[in-house]
C-alpha cells in the first residue's frame, strides 16, 4: 500500500451467511468510514448486508441470481435451479473432506465447485462495488482511481487457503485496474477489536486487556489484546496471544432448526400425507422471514412463549396437533429455540474459557476486562445475556474476576470497518491501531548441519558429505527463523540468511527453498522433518538472475587452495508475516531484487494437523553457525 494516497478504501467482510462492505471516500475529502447498503433485489430497503447466496440453472455455470436476488419465491423453490449458500468454511479442504462424509447429498461435489461458487459470488458482488462506489468518486473515474481493496479472513485459515482466497479474489475482478490493490488485511476478531477501539475509545484505560469474540455466521475467533497507549486520540492495541477459532456460528443453529423441522414434518406425512417434499419445505421455512425474525430477536424483551413459522403450500386445514401443526403452520416453544441456542453457547463458553487459561498459564498477573462480543451471534441478545451470566457473575476463571461483557458498535458491522478504520488509522498517524501481533505459528527452513556425534538429534539421521568443503552433514534439520507466539509486525520483516555454494561456469541462478510450519508451542518445536507436526507451508524459489556476479564470493581460487573451486553467494529473504497470510522478498547486497517476481511461492495443500499432547520438549533449537541451506 506504498506509493500515492488512494482515493477509495474498501473494506470487505466475506461472511458464510452475510457480506458486509464499508468504505471511506477521501476523494472527497472525507474519513468517515460509511457502508453499502443498497443492493439488488431490496428496493429503496437499507440494508448493511448482503446474504452470501448465489443460484445456478441446472448444468449451467453462470448464476441467475446472486444476494437478496436469489431470495425470490421463484428462485429458491424453481425444480432446475440449484440454491447454493453456507459455502465459506468449505475452502478449507479438511472442512469440505468433513462435510461431504457428514451430508454426501448437500455438500459441494468438490474443491474446485467451491472455488467457482468463490469465483461467481465475488465477481457478482465486484460489479455492484464498482455500480455504487464508482458514482461517489469526485473528480477522477473508477479505471483511473487509486482503489484499495482490504479483506479480512477467518482465524482458522492457514496462510494456504489464504493465499488461494486471494487469487480467487483477484481473479473475480478485484485490483485489476492499474491503480488498483488487494491486500488481506487483520482477522476477523482483530478487525472487530480494532472497530471498537476507534468507536468507543472512552470506555478503555491504559493496560485494559480486551477479550474479543467474533461470533459470526458460520465461525467464530477470538484475540486477546491489551490498550497499550491512550495519552492520544490515537488509542494502540497489543495483541498478547495468538489468535484462534472454531466453527461455531448462526448457521448451525439454522441447520438445526431446518432438522428439526424436517423430522416432524416426516412423521406428519405418515399420517397424513403432505402435498410436498418434507426435506423441501423444512428448507423454506428455515430459510423464511417468520424464523429468521424470530431467532434474530430471541431473548428480548417481547419473546413470546411459542412462535409459528407458515408451512410453504400447506392448506390452512391440515392439522395434525400431536406434530404441532395447525392452520398450515407448525408450532414451536421458546425452549425449543433455546435449546437451539444453547448446542452453540456451550460451544462459546468452552472457547473463551479455553482462552481465558491460556492467558492465565502465560500472564498469571493479567486480568481481562473487557469481553467485546461482535458478529451476527454475538448480536443475539440470548447470547449476550448468557454469556453475562456466566462470566460476569462468576466464571471461575481467577483471571476474569471482574470481567464486563460489551457489544462492539455496529455487531454485524465490525469487522468491515475495523478493516478501513486500521488503514484510515496508518495514513493520519503513520501506524496501525493493532502494532504488534503474536505469531500464529512458528516458521523455518530445511537446511543441513554439521554432523556432530555427541548431538542427540544427529542419532540415526541421513548424513552426507559436502564435496565443496569435505565436511559431513546432517539433513532435513529445521533452522526456526520465527517461533509461535513471538510479537511480528507487517512493518518490520523477519530477515533469514541462506548461503548457497556454485560451482564455476554453473548457469543456474534460482535456488528452491522448503519453508516448515508448525503449530507446536515454542519448547516442544520439532528439530528436523519426520519430528513432532512439521510440515512444509511451501516452496520458495530465489532467482537471482539480475544480481551482480561479481559480488559472489570466491573461494579456493588460488591453486595451493585445498578443497574445490567455487563461489559462495549470501543472500537473504524478508518474511512479512502478517495477520494470516505470509509474504516474501528477494535481497542480495543490501538491495531487494523485484525483477519479475523473484520469489515464487508455490503453495502445498493445507492438511488437518493434529498436535501431540505436550510432555517434554522436543528441542530447545538454537540458531547455530553451522548450519547450511
Amino acid at each position: 500500500m506504498e506509493g500515492r494516497r488512494p482515493d477509495l478504501i474498501v473494506g470487505i467482510d466475506f461472511g458464510m451467511t452475510a457480506t458486509g462492505v464499508s468504505y471511506a471516500n477521501l476523494s472527497i475529502g472525507s474519513d468517515s468510514v460509511r457502508w453499502i447498503q443498497k443492493w439488488p433485489g431490496r428496493g429503496q430497503a437499507n440494508e448493511n448486508k448482503v446474504p452470501t447466496i448465489l443460484v445456478y440453472p441446472n448444468h449451467q455455470q453462470k448464476p441467475s441470481s446472486w444476494g437478496f436476488l436469489s431470495e425470490t419465491a421463484s428462485e429458491q423453490n424453481a425444480a432446475d435451479k440449484e440454491y447454493k449458500d453456507w459455502f465459506k468454511t468449505f475452502l478449507d479442504p479438511a472442512r469440505l473432506a468433513q462435510k461431504q462424509a457428514e451430508d454426501p447429498v448437500h455438500s459441494p461435489r468438490s474443491l474446485e465447485e467451491v472455488e467457482r461458487l468463490y469465483e461467481d459470488y465475488h465477481r457478482l458482488l465486484y460489479k455492484h462495488i464498482e455500480f455504487k462506489l464508482s458514482l461517489e468518486l469526485f473528480g477522477i473515474a473508477w479505471h483511473s482511481a487509486s482503489v484499495e481493496f482490504i479483506f479480512s479472513v477467518p482465524t482458522t485459515w492457514p496462510p494456504q487457503i489464504v493465499e488461494r482466497y486471494r487469487e480467487l479474489v483477484q481473479r473475480a475482478g478485484f485490483a485489476q485496474c492499474r491503480n488498483h490493490t488487494l491486500s488481506i488485511g487483520l482477522t476477523e476478531a482483530e478487525a472487530a477489536a480494532v472497530h471498537t477501539s476507534l468507536e468507543a475509545s472512552g470506555i478503555f484505560q491504559e493496560k485494559d486487556v480486551l477479550l474479543v469474540c467474533d461470533a459470526g455466521g458460520g465461525t467464530t475467533d477470538l484475540s486477546v489484546l491489551e490498550v497499550s497507549d491512550t495519552s492520544t486520540n490515537a488509542l494502540s492495541l497489543k495483541q498478547l496471544d495468538v489468535v484462534f477459532g472454531a466453527t461455531i456460528g448462526s448457521a448451525a443453529i439454522d441447520y438445526d432448526f431446518e432438522s428439526n423441522a424436517r423430522s416432524r414434518l416426516e412423521l406428519a406425512n405418515l399420517t397424513a400425507p403432505l402435498p410436498m417434499s418434507p426435506e423441501q419445505v423444512a428448507w423454506e421455512m428455515m430459510k423464511s422471514r417468520d424464523f429468521q425474525n424470530t431467532k434474530c430477536e430471541h431473548g428480548g424483551l417481547d419473546d413470546a412463549p411459542m412462535f409459528s413459522v407458515p408451512i410453504p403450500k400447506l392448506d390452512p386445514a391440515y392439522v395434525n396437533q400431536t406434530i404441532g401443526i395447525e392452520y398450515g403452520e407448525m408450532k414451536f416453544t421458546k425452549e425449543q429455540l433455546q435449546a437451539l441456542f444453547d448446542k452453540q453457547v456451550q460451544k462459546l463458553v468452552g472457547l473463551i474459557d479455553t482462552q481465558l487459561q491460556n492467558m492465565q498459564k502465560k500472564y498469571p498477573g493479567h486480568q481481562v476486562d473487557h469481553l467485546i462480543l461482535a458478529g451476527g451471534l454475538g448480536h443475539s441478545p440470548y447470547v449476550q445475556d448468557r454469556l453475562r451470566a456466566r462470566f460476569v457473575k462468576g466464571s471461575g476463571n481467577p483471571n476474569a474476576a471482574n470481567i464486563q461483557v460489551r457489544v462492539a458498535p455496529d455487531p454485524q458491522l465490525a469487522v468491515c470497518k475495523g478493516l478501513v478504520g486500521d488503514r484510515l488509522r496508518r495514513l493520519k498517524v503513520g501506524k496501525p491501531v493493532l502494532n504488534y501481533r503474536c505469531c500464529r505459528a512458528s516458521y523455518g527452513t530445511i537446511c543441513k548441519e554439521l554432523y556432530n556425534k555427541d548431538n542427540p538429534h544427529h542419532i540415526g539421521r541421513s548424513m552426507y558429505k559436502d564435496p565443496m568443503n569435505g565436511k559431513l552433514y546432517v539433513t532435513q534439520s529445521i533452522a526456526w527463523f520465527i517461533k509461535k507466539g513471538r510479537p511480528v509486525t507487517s512493518d518490520e520483516p523477519i530477515t533469514h540468511s541462506f548461503h548457497r555454494k556454485m560451482s564455476p561456469g554453473d548457469p543456474r541462478r534460482a535456488f528452491p527453498t522448503s519453508i516448515v510450519e508448525s503449530y507446536a508451542d515454542e519448547p516442544f518445536l520439532p528439530h528436523h522433518m519426520g519430528a513432532g507436526d512439521a510440515h512444509i507451508l511451501c516452496e520458495i524459489e530465489s532467482d537471482l538472475s539480475s544480481a551482480d556476479e561479481s559480488k559472489f564470493k570466491e573461494k579456493n581460487r588460488r591453486f595451493w587452495s585445498i578443497g574445490k573451486h567455487y563461489f559462495k553467494i549470501d543472500y537473504e529473504v524478508k518474511v512479512s508475516i502478517g495477520p494470516a497470510d505470509v509474504r516474501f522478498e528477494l535481497w542480495f547486497n543490501g538491495q531487494k531484487l523485484s525483477k519479475d517476481q523473484p520469489i515464487k511461492v508455490e503453495w502445498q495443500t493445507p492438511q488437518a494437523i493434529e498436535l501431540p499432547a505436550p510432555t517434554e520438549p522436543v528441542n530447545g533449537i538454537q540458531e547455530m553457525p553451522d548450519r547450511d541451506v
